[in-house]
């Protein structure tokens, strides 16, 4: 007896994310949400093979003259993407509402139609109108660049097929629908489709494509998961809401590294790029003042000074307070263990309030020796007395540790006229070591309080225990 065929077992589908799952289940495993679970369509029979495109060839026969990077106009973003815009390369922006994307694409398409090359700007977000008056406020009206507001994915289409650009720019891809496609626009099949239609023309025709991503509330990409592997970059621009600075960091780079940060001034006259964004750290007050240190950090390969400040207070609580904003509070508090352990700074009777200048955000553990240092100038109301710059990964034990690029970070500092670096010794014999790097005396230091005794603090700091 012949065996029968065994039926498709459905599938189902969550609208939100794309998860699926053999069950029908109420709640989504993956984000979570109810209800959005659905059965899809059977899958169909195998493809055959057909006509190609493209006869291969080999690899050394392949032309690259058409796929060299050119300038964007805004030198920060060619930074990040290493080196330019790339014909038929797919660039997905993502950032939160407001930080600016629009601003920022404006002023890219308007560059690029500046060099003469044709730009296309497709908005499903805001009328015609509105983008030319912000474009008229930044200055960015040029008869090479052309604008269309558009939602539907075949409307959108015939535009590229009468404009034929060169850079075409999607704002946002979470707007754009496809007709054949059921579910609502930015829902997973309608961006799945729209980004491969997209794509999928950008690549045939050598058009660079830019589409901008919206975010969810955790900072993540909003839709399915295959909108980023679908793309050549993956952009994501940051920035403080009370603060103008804007940063573009590289997540997925085909064309060049991923450690790059290109940074931005946001502003009600455009968006203009900062090659020197350290000034923005750094506090302007003339002299020094108890209760703050500087150290130098790392933003993708550029180093960036920062100004790190605290403020040590008596409290009569049960519990004393320990605030920090642009600093990691568990590494505050670990600092704190270790500033009592090993240094004699007791502040158990005391709050402590660490914040950095200008809205920097400091990452990592390069920071932590001046994060020491500030406390223990504010315990003990004393200006570390010249211009110092710390740098180190502070142990539990109170050893400073060597951090990455030590050599690029002690370099910024001595262009910005600094003239003392504390920074970790190298070997245990090379403690106490001093040398000089630009005009800037740098000394080496094994020990948290051997940083202390360096800078004047060590006597002083434990009076309050």
């Amino acid at each position: 007896m012949a065996k029968s065929t065994p039926r498709p077992r459905p599938a189902y589908r969550c609208s939100e994310c794309g998860w699926e799952t053999a069950k029908w289940v109420g709640r989504c495993g993956e984000c979570q949400a109810w209800g959005s679970v659905a059965e899809t369509a059977a899958p169909k029979s195998r493809v055959e093979a057909g006509p190609v495109t493209r006869a291969a060839v080999p690899i050394g026969q392949v032309p690259v003259e058409e796929s060299a990077a050119r300038d964007s106009g805004v030198a920060e973003l060619d930074r990040v993407l290493g080196g330019g815009l790339v014909p038929g390369a797919a660039i997905l922006l993502a950032g939160e509402p407001g930080v600016g994307k629009s601003t920022l694409l404006l002023e890219v398409a308007s560059q690029t139609a500046r060099t003469r090359q044709r730009t296309l700007y497709i908005t499903g977000e805001e009328s015609a109108a509105q983008v030319r008056l912000r474009a008229d406020r930044t200055g960015g009206v040029h008869e090479e660049l052309y604008l269309a507001a558009e939602t539907d994915l075949g409307a959108v289409l015939g535009h590229i097929e009468e404009v034929r650009p060169t850079l075409l720019v999607i704002d946002s891809v979470q707007t754009i629908s496809a007709a054949d496609v059921e579910g609502v626009p930015g829902g997973v099949s309608q961006v799945k489709e729209v980004a491969a239609a997209l794509i999928r023309t950008a690549k045939l025709r050598n058009i660079t494509a830019v589409l901008v991503g919206h975010v969810t509330k955790d900072g993540s990409i909003a839709g399915p998961r295959v909108l980023e592997h679908l793309v050549d970059v993956v952009l994501h621009f940051e920035g403080e809401r009370n603060s103008r600075l804007r940063l573009v960091r590289a997540v997925k780079n085909r064309y060049g590294p991923v450690d790059e940060v290109g940074c931005f001034d946001l502003s009600s006259d455009g968006i203009v790029a900062i090659a020197d964004p350290t000034g923005l750290f750094l506090d302007s007050h003339h002299g020094t003042i108890p209760g703050t240190c500087v150290s130098v950090a790392m933003e993708g390969r550029r180093p960036m000074l920062a100004e790190v400040q605290a403020l040590v207070a008596e409290t009569g609580a049960e519990r004393p307070r320990r605030t920090t904003s642009g600093v990691d509070g568990s590494r505050v508090a670990m600092i704190l263990a270790v500033l009592q352990q090993h240094a004699g700074i007791r502040l158990t009777s005391h709050d402590v309030f660490v914040s950095t200048v200008g809205g920097a955000r400091l990452v990592g553990s390069a920071s932590d020796t001046a994060v020491a240092l500030s406390i223990a100038s504010a315990t003990a109301q004393r200006a570390l007395g010249q211009q110092t710059v710390a740098i180190g990964e502070l142990g539990l034990s109170g050893e400073l540790r060597r951090v990455p690029d030590l050599t690029q970070r002690v370099a910024e500092a001595a262009r910005l006229g600094f003239r003392l670096a504390v920074v970790p010794a190298e070997r245990p014999e090379s403690n106490g070591r001093s040398r000089i790097v630009e005009g800037m005396r740098v000394v080496e230091v094994g020990h948290l309080r051997d940083a202390l005794r360096l800078v004047g603090l060590s006597g002083r700091a434990s009076e309050v225990a």
